[in-house]
C-alpha cells in the first residue's frame, strides 16, 4: 500500500496542489480566506502571463492557463469557503515519455517516484513532479498578496529578479551560453519584500526562514536558499555582520540579517536569494538505468522543456513568498492580537 501526497501547506492559509502535467487538469485548494475579501481575478491573469513560456530560453509548450474558479468566491468576494482554482490542460503530448517509460531521466523524479508509488504514478511529462503545476502556486500566490494586504492593512511589495544565469551577471550571455553548448543552464534568482511589519515569525521551528524554505522548495528545481548575506556571513566577523538599530521602528544601517532576527520579521526588507538547476531534460546523451534490460544504457531526452528554468521562476517565487507571509499574518493576527 502506498499513501497519498503529502503535498499541502500552511497552518491557516493553506495550499493543497492536484493534478499532473498531461492530466486532465491541475489545480489548487486555498482554505484559509477569510470572508468579505474582494478578489479581483484580473489580478490572476496578470500574474499567470508572467510565468507563461514563449520567451527565448522557455519550452515551446503554451496553456492558455485561464483560471477557473469553482468555489470560494460569490459575488466578486471570498465567501470564507476554501477556494478552489483550476486550469485544464489541453497541450499536451505524451508519445515521447511512453516511448522512454523503461529508462528513469537521470535529475527527474522518473525513479523515486516510480518507487514510491509503485509504478503507479502517471509518468507523462514528470506527472505530479512537474513545473506545470507552478501555474496553480501562481494563482495562490495572488490570492495570498490579496489577504495580506487586507490582514496587515498595509501595502506591501514582493519583487524578484533573475540575478544571473549560468554564473552570468549578463542574463543574455549566460542564455547563449546554454544555447551554444546546447544544454540546459541554472541560475540565481532574488526576492525583496517591502513593507513588512515587525513580528511576523516565531522563534526555531516556525520561524520566517522555515516557513519561508518549507514554501520556497515546494517550487521543483530550487536546491538552495539564503537570506540576506546567507553564505558570505561565513566568512565574516560579528561587528561586520550585525546590522546597527537606528530608529524605534527597527530600521537599521545595514541589512545583513535580511530582514528576519530570530526567526521573527524586524521592519526591514526581507530579502533571500534561491539557487535554480539547470533543467534535467537536456538535450546531450546521458546514460542512465533502463528497468527492462537491466542495463546501463545511452538515452537523449525528447519532449518540450525550458532551456533555462530561471527565467519563468520569478513570479512563481514571489507567489511563495506570498502563500509563506498570508500564513503569518493570519497566524500573527489569530494568536498575538493585543
Amino acid at each position: 500500500m502506498h499513501l497519498c501526497h503529502m503535498n499541502h501547506f500552511g497552518r491557516i492559509f493553506s495550499v493543497s496542489i492536484y493534478g499532473e502535467s498531461h492530466g486532465k487538469e491541475v489545480g489548487i485548494i486555498i482554505d484559509g480566506v477569510p470572508s468579505g475579501i474582494p478578489i479581483d481575478e484580473n489580478l490572476l491573469i496578470l500574474d499567470l502571463e508572467r510565468r507563461k513560456p514563449g520567451k527565448k530560453g522557455t519550452t515551446p509548450r503554451v496553456e492558455s492557463d485561464y483560471p477557473i474558479l469553482s468555489s470560494g468566491l460569490f459575488n466578486g468576494m471570498s465567501t470564507g469557503a476554501p477556494i478552489l482554482i483550476r486550469f485544464e490542460n489541453n497541450n499536451t503530448r505524451s508519445e515521447a515519455y511512453t516511448s522512454q517509460r523503461d529508462i528513469p531521466r537521470p535529475g527527474h523524479a522518473d525513479f523515486t517516484g516510480h518507487v514510491k508509488f509503485g509504478g503507479f504514478e502517471d509518468y507523462r511529462g514528470g506527472g505530479h513532479f512537474s513545473g506545470r503545476l507552478t501555474t496553480c502556486l501562481v494563482a495562490a500566490g495572488v490570492i495570498a498578496k490579496i489577504v495580506l494586504s487586507h490582514v496587515l492593512n498595509t501595502d506591501i511589495s514582493i519583487n524578484a529578479e533573475i540575478l544571473e544565469i549560468g554564473g552570468e551577471k549578463d542574463l543574455e550571455a549566460g542564455l547563449e551560453k546554454a544555447i551554444q553548448a546546447k544544454d540546459s543552464i541554472g541560475g540565481i534568482v532574488e526576492c525583496r519584500i517591502k513593507g513588512l511589519p515587525v513580528g511576523l515569525g516565531e522563534p526555531f521551528f516556525d520561524s520566517v526562514e522555515s516557513v519561508f524554505a518549507h514554501a520556497v522548495f515546494s517550487i521543483p528545481a530550487i536546491k538552495g536558499i539564503e537570506f540576506g548575506k546567507g553564505f558570505a556571513a561565513a566568512k565574516m566577523f560579528g561587528i561586520e555582520h550585525n546590522d546597527a538599530i537606528l530608529d524605534n521602528s527597527g530600521k537599521t544601517l545595514t541589512n545583513n540579517a535580511g530582514g528576519i532576527v530570530g526567526g521573527i520579521s524586524n521592519g526591514n526588507d526581507l530579502e533571500f536569494r534561491v539557487v535554480v538547476k539547470p533543467t534535467s531534460s537536456t538535450p546531450k546523451i546521458q546514460k542512465s538505468y533502463n528497468w527492462d534490460s537491466d542495463e546501463v544504457e545511452e538515452f537523449s531526452i525528447k519532449g518540450r522543456h525550458d532551456l533555462c528554468i530561471a527565467l519563468r521562476v520569478p513570479v512563481v517565487l514571489e507567489a511563495a513568498a506570498a502563500i509563506a507571509l498570508a500564513d503569518l499574518a493570519l497566524i500573527r493576527m489569530a494568536y498575538h492580537v493585543r
